[in-house]
């Protein structure tokens, strides 16, 4: 039912494509991340929850949305939506036409953070993963051991005259650093781009904790304000990392939030001071567990550690093959 074209996952018979990275008529999206959620497509079907996020990042666009479980037919291919657990509107899509059942995956990750929705593993014949984790060393920790590990870590920074600057995706793992910082009952403050996502998300009616949106340096008019900031506990985007923007928080211990810190020495070569192991994608364990959950007897396998998550599903019995994908490019990568 699904071909892998130069313009994205492609359902013939349906007339439309999934997280295309090329424009196109017709795209149903499975998250808002950017390497999932192009713009320039004529028509977008997604989750009610990612539709205000989509239009948050790509302005005014022709937008469906659908709940999960609800069900779309397109020229006879039934179309619904699954949720994925990767972010906060993050959905799988399945297909079916004539009795073959196809999901697309997108990124997910199987531990429930209490933010995106639960994982829920969808049966089917063929099954589109990722891989970005997909290799043993990556095995997440449960995540309210690590939330206490950021906590101890902002107290002791505090207790030293340090700000603590913890750095995290804007969608996404954003959300959940700011959810684990919330019942220190301390100001957070955040980056533009993560207070905007913050804001939309609290406007479309979900229970998240306000932030206070980083003043530029020509709002900042009193001593007590710069004072502030040089006491803070700030959540940015990793783009800030190493620059002058910094500075602005005085003397201050950064950290970085994300799977990739699974690997000691990422924390040492990046110069950070801390690293915190907290993904939004699944780690090895969840990747198999989410594939044999779908009893799906082909798997196709996107970006990320591919070759390796590939062939061990082929040497354990589970017909896999490797699809090149322009997915995991961008912020999503974590």
């Amino acid at each position: 039912m699904l071909t892998f074209t130069k313009s994205g996952i492609f359902c013939q018979q349906g007339g439309f494509y999934i997280d295309p990275w090329l424009p196109v008529d017709k795209a149903i999206i499975t998250h808002a991340h950017s390497d999932h959620a192009r713009w320039g497509n004529q028509h977008y079907l997604c989750h009610t929850h990612t539709k205000p996020l989509l239009q948050l990042r790509l302005g005014e666009i022709n937008a469906e949305a659908m709940n999960w479980g609800e069900t779309k037919t397109i020229n006879g291919v039934q179309i619904s939506l699954h949720p994925a657990g990767h972010i906060i509107g993050s959905s799988q899509i399945r297909l079916e036409y004539k009795g073959e059942v196809w999901v697309v995956s997108g990124d997910y990750k199987l531990a429930n953070d209490g933010i995106s929705g639960a994982f829920e593993p969808v049966p089917c014949h063929h099954f589109v993963t990722e891989s970005t984790f997909g290799l043993p060393i990556y095995r997440w920790e449960n995540q309210e051991i690590i939330y206490q590990q950021i906590r101890d870590w902002v107290l002791h920074n505090k207790a030293n005259g340090f700000s603590s600057v913890l750095l995290a995706y804007s969608l996404g793992k954003a959300q959940r650093v700011i959810d684990c910082l919330a019942p220190l009952g301390l100001p957070i403050y955040a980056h533009g781009a993560i207070a905007n996502a913050q804001e939309k998300l609290i406007g479309a009616g979900f229970h998240l904790p306000a932030v206070t949106r980083i003043p530029t340096a020509e709002q900042i008019t009193t001593a007590s304000e710069k004072k502030a900031l040089k006491e803070s506990l700030v959540v940015a985007p990793p783009s800030v990392d190493g620059s002058n923007w910094l500075k602005q928080f005085g003397p201050a211990k950064t950290a970085s939030c994300s799977g990739w810190m699974q690997v000691r020495g990422n924390v040492r070569r990046r110069n950070l001071d801390a690293g915190f192991v907290l993904s939004d994608h699944a780690d090895w364990t969840g990747l198999l567990t989410a594939v044999k959950a779908t009893g799906a007897e082909r798997v196709f396998v996107t970006h990320g550690f591919q070759s390796a998550f590939s062939r061990y599903l082929n040497e354990n019995g589970i017909e896999s093959h490797e699809i090149a994908t322009d997915y995991g490019t961008t912020e999503a990568e974590d």
